[in-house]
């Protein structure tokens, strides 16, 4: 998968919830902080967002939000008459963010500007008409709808951004050369990667190369593959039955030896002792019981 696709997968933790909310009269709800990522997006009428550091932000038609970070806030209705509001929630694992997901801020902000992200205003429809119809395989349409929109969202953010940042992960992801090594990381982590085999990749020397990548992610680009491959472990640990000495394998690791210790020093605990914790801690997320803004798809 690409880089953004697999950030988002490896912090996976659950299903997404979504809910089509319509009202003919005031309301207010407050959402608390959540260990996973909120969206809002306006139907009808006109919201207001409070409870963050910054002044309140009037959201109209067409508009979207994100928390990416789960941050707490408050909605409420702004207008009167009628209201429709489009909202939904991804469990996240945030105890090891991708450094991707943790370098959006806690608020992406998107207004409408259907002729500049036409992608994302086509999923806002098709997943409002889902929710709107109740249609006989809902259940296996949501999901899928919701993914959709999330990295919809990201990339009009990544698209807003371009030109307004020098370093970061929009800027990597837009940079050919970087996108290219970072791809070929993504792809294949068992691969014997070295700064100059990588360097190739993106068509720049070694020494260019490493100043590029460091500057941009802001990890060496090794740094960043070891952080990659245990965090790939870690996902298999989680989703699947594979004995240690395949996940080693699968993660770049000459020998379950080497793995495992490497595994205990990023993570501070064995890998099979995480493999038990973490598909408990994994069940206890997706028993998460959604609040009254939320019903679970």
């Amino acid at each position: 998968m690409d880089v953004l696709s697999d950030a988002i997968a490896a912090m996976r933790a659950g299903r997404p919830y979504s809910t089509l909310t319509a009202a003919d009269r005031p309301w207010a709800m407050p959402f608390p902080a959540f260990g996973g990522a909120r969206f809002h997006v306006v139907v009808a009428g006109r919201y207001r967002l409070t409870g963050l550091e910054e002044p309140a932000v009037l959201l109209g038609p067409g508009d979207a939000v994100l928390f990416p970070h789960g941050t707490a806030h408050t909605l409420e209705t702004a207008t009167d008459g009628p209201t429709e509001i489009l909202c939904g929630a991804y469990q996240l694992d945030q105890a090891r963010p991708h450094p991707l997901i943790q370098d959006l801020p806690d608020v992406v902000s998107l207004p409408a500007r259907a002729d500049r992200y036409p992608a994302l205003q086509a999923s806002i429809d098709l997943l409002r008409h889902e929710l709107a119809e109740q249609s006989p395989g809902q259940d296996a349409v949501l999901p899928a709808l919701l993914d959709v929109l999330l990295v919809q969202l990201i990339r009009a953010w990544f698209t807003a951004r371009a030109g307004l940042q020098d370093t970061g992960w929009c800027v990597a992801l837009g940079d050919k050369a970087i996108a290219r090594s970072l791809r070929a990381m993504h792809e294949d982590p068992a691969h014997p990667w070295t700064v100059e085999s990588l360097g190739a990749r993106a068509d720049l020397s070694r020494a260019a190369f490493a100043r590029r990548f460091t500057t941009l992610v802001g990890l060496p680009p090794l740094t960043y593959l070891t952080w990659w491959r245990l965090t790939t472990a870690a996902h298999l640990l989680q989703t699947t039955d594979a004995p240690l000495s395949a996940v080693a394998q699968r993660s770049g690791y000459g020998s379950a030896y080497a793995f495992a210790n490497a595994f205990k020093r990023e993570y501070g605990v064995s890998a099979g002792r995480y493999r038990h914790q973490r598909r408990t801690d994994h069940q206890h997320i997706t028993e998460w019981v959604p609040g009254e803004a939320e019903v679970e798809v």
